[in-house]
């Protein structure tokens, strides 16, 4: 009867990892067709002098020369780098504290629940395609925000407590990043739509029954936020940290993408442009692999 049992368990995790590569198969085939022949063109063309013609072009081989131009010669580029690294970082920790709080708000009962997590969810319309260039374009949404800022500028809490902090002495560096967003929280708020989703979805999988014992064995609410709903749904915060490390990357206002594009448009200097490419790409996905396997540590699984 056991072995019956552990025959259908194994079954049901292959029809789930079928289903899962059937899920991801599209995105497979995409990269393969489209994406991985650029992929490893922008690779050799980072080593590569690119000569310029009517036409065509020609790549020369010059070893780690762009490279160096990129961290060596260039003026500004590691400038951009770390300051971009450094916000990378603080927005992406403040967008999963949001979304993560905002999520256990949303997943209350209470009266035009439905209207409201809609609301959360419409900066993500509004941050994709032809709304957001009807956002950063339109001169009426320009106008509206600067008076919004004008009208605020002289009661701003932020700066009156940085203010009190800073003539107290008080960790002026780390409360600066704080205040930074803070004031930016519209930003925060735009980048969260998909990040509350996630997690709104892993609250609802909680059965009733854990918070009911947790009760009957004398959790308060605080106690029950830690020993279940973190536990629970710890699986994705890391699903979240990876989605927006990669989303913060490919920002519009991204700096490091401005310097790129720059040195590739302006100076057409390609060869220069791929290797800062690359190098902001192997940073990033070395980040990303060293903090996914951090959080995966304390991620609990159920097994």
């Amino acid at each position: 009867m056991e072995k019956k049992k552990k025959h259908k368990l194994v079954g049901l995790e292959k029809r789930k990892a079928i289903a899962g590569y059937c899920f991801i198969a599209p995105f497979i085939v995409g990269f393969l067709v489209f994406m991985i022949k650029p992929f490893f063109q922008s690779l050799y063309m980072s080593f590569t002098n690119v000569d310029l013609r009517a036409g065509n072009f020609s790549m020369s081989w010059c070893g780690i020369e762009n490279y160096f131009f990129a961290i060596r010669k260039d003026a500004s580029y590691v400038r951009l780098l770390t300051e971009e690294l450094l916000r990378m970082v603080v927005y992406s920790f403040a967008i999963i504290v949001f979304s993560f709080f905002v999520s256990l708000i949303l997943n209350q009962k209470f009266h035009g629940r439905a209207l409201v997590r809609a609301v959360f969810f419409l900066p993500v319309i509004l941050s994709s395609g032809v709304m957001l260039g009807l956002e950063s374009n339109n001169q009426l949404v320009a106008t509206l925000q600067q008076t919004v800022e004008e009208a605020t500028a002289s009661i701003s809490v932020t700066d009156s407590l940085q203010e009190i902090l800073r003539t107290a002495g008080v960790g002026t560096r780390a409360f600066e990043k704080v205040f930074e967003v803070i004031d930016n929280i519209y930003d925060v708020a735009l980048a969260s739509g998909i990040q509350i989703i996630i997690f709104l979805s892993g609250l609802q999988t909680i059965p009733r029954s854990m918070y009911e014992a947790a009760d009957i064995e004398g959790c308060t609410a605080w106690e029950s936020l830690w020993k279940v709903t973190f536990p629970m749904i710890s699986s994705l915060f890391l699903v979240n940290w990876v989605y927006t490390v990669v989303d913060f990357c490919m920002r519009s206002d991204n700096q490091v993408i401005d310097k790129i594009q720059e040195t590739m448009i302006e100076m057409q200097n390609y060869g220069a442009a791929s290797a800062m490419t690359w190098i902001y790409f192997l940073i990033v996905i070395t980040f990303v692999g060293i903090t996914s396997l951090a959080i995966s540590k304390g991620v609990y699984y159920g097994d």
